[in-house]
């Protein structure tokens, strides 16, 4: 495996820089996210009230700490809160402020606290929006004729699938622009897919760890590609990862799981079968569901804990689904493109994949030439922007 130290680290992201990506996030997506929030339910006074309290402290206040009778104190205070509570949201590493948002608006919201709003998730109106939308009708009904292809074609077709599928982020949507890629880049910046494809060969006996990211619209094109490599014999055992509680607006629960598999089975044709293979997966133990606490950490996987890094070591492949992921597979600095992806997920306990649409600045693995067609063509927004995917792989 290669040696990460001789990779120079890069500046760490931070909001405070006006126009910035993650300013804009930090000074716009989040405010709106919580109004978002508090029109999706019937939120009572004291809802109200914390939710007010939350965008006043995004606005102009500090990082306020977590009560302290919260469950999660302890491990939010291992996790950095100690040193960055009482300082300015933009003055802390911008992975950590953006997983801090989410943890303080569910406690805006009485989700961890006992009560009637215990539990319910803030998210669920726009998630099953997404999943009840007209267009996931159109992308199953597509699994019909998809059917009719030869056998590597539909490989490419789910995979691909799984791929773009991140295009709809709910978060992401809040504030995207509609700017379309320039023709004259390509679409994917970075394609290893055929070493993904031989680190599963049909009939072999590998376990699949998949790291899922938004729920809705992505989470189902994911669960398809396990359904596709669990019936070609390509994979004998896969393990979904998931967040423990709703976490970054769209990211997939257990609950999002079902509610997308039953989104499944209850269609018709091609879908259906799909769906009720998953199941079968599920009942006899070759799918199986994770929801491990440092799924919301607030950290780079290279800080994961032993548990998990002994559970992901002994996978043959991990599949790393999404924007968030790969910030936290590579660590969230601004890179050189070029800098090798390689190099910057050596600390990663086994075989490695990520799949994810472009939209924030990390970046890496990329070639010299790939990255001044996208910067001569698009600027700096090619980054960002969701127009641009890639398949990257570290054997």
């Amino acid at each position: 495996m290669p040696d990460r130290s001789d990779t120079p680290l890069a500046p760490v992201l931070l909001g405070d820089e006006p126009g910035s990506f993650p300013h804009s996030v930090l000074a716009e997506r989040h405010p709106a996210i919580i109004r978002q929030v508090r029109e999706s339910f019937p939120y009572g006074p004291e809802q109200h009230r914390a939710l007010d309290a939350l965008l006043a402290s995004c606005a102009k206040g500090v990082i306020e700490p977590l009560p302290a009778d919260a469950h999660d104190r302890e491990r939010w205070s291992a996790w950095g809160a100690d040193a960055h509570t009482g300082r300015s949201w933009s003055d802390v590493p911008w992975l950590w402020s953006e997983s801090y948002f989410y943890r303080q608006l569910l406690e805006a919201v009485g989700y961890f606290t006992t009560g009637p709003w215990q539990g319910i998730d803030p998210f669920r109106p726009s998630k099953l929006a997404e999943l009840d939308a007209p267009e996931t009708d159109e992308e199953l009904a597509a699994l019909d004729a998809l059917a009719d292809r030869p056998a590597d074609e539909q490989d490419r077709a789910l995979l691909h699938g799984s791929l773009w599928g991140n295009r709809a982020d709910l978060g992401f949507r809040l504030s995207a622009t509609r700017d379309e890629a320039s023709s004259d880049t390509p679409p994917l910046v970075a394609d290893d897919g055929e070493t993904l494809w031989c680190l599963l060969p049909p009939s072999g006996s590998a376990t699949l760890c998949l790291i899922a990211d938004n729920a809705g619209r992505e989470l189902v094109p994911d669960l398809l590609l396990i359904a596709r490599l669990l019936a070609q014999g390509r994979v004998e055992r896969a393990i979904l990862h998931v967040k423990p509680y709703p976490y970054y607006v769209s990211d997939a629960t257990h609950a999002d799981v079902l509610d997308a598999l039953r989104r499944l089975t209850a269609a018709p044709g091609a879908a259906a079968t799909y769906g009720h293979a998953l199941w079968s997966a599920m009942t006899d133990g070759r799918l199986t569901v994770r929801a491990h606490p440092f799924s919301c950490a607030p950290l780079p996987y290279a800080a994961m804990p032993g548990d998990l890094r002994e559970e992901i070591a002994a996978a043959t492949l991990t599949i790393v689904k999404g924007d968030l992921n790969y910030r936290r597979l590579v660590g969230d600095r601004l890179w050189p493109p070029t800098t090798p992806f390689t190099e910057v997920t050596a600390h990663f306990p086994g075989p490695v994949a990520a799949l994810r649409t472009l939209k924030s600045d990390v970046i890496t693995g990329l070639d010299a030439g790939t990255e001044a067609a996208l910067v001569e063509a698009e600027g700096q927004k090619w980054r960002t922007g969701g127009t641009h995917a890639l398949i990257q792989v570290r054997t």
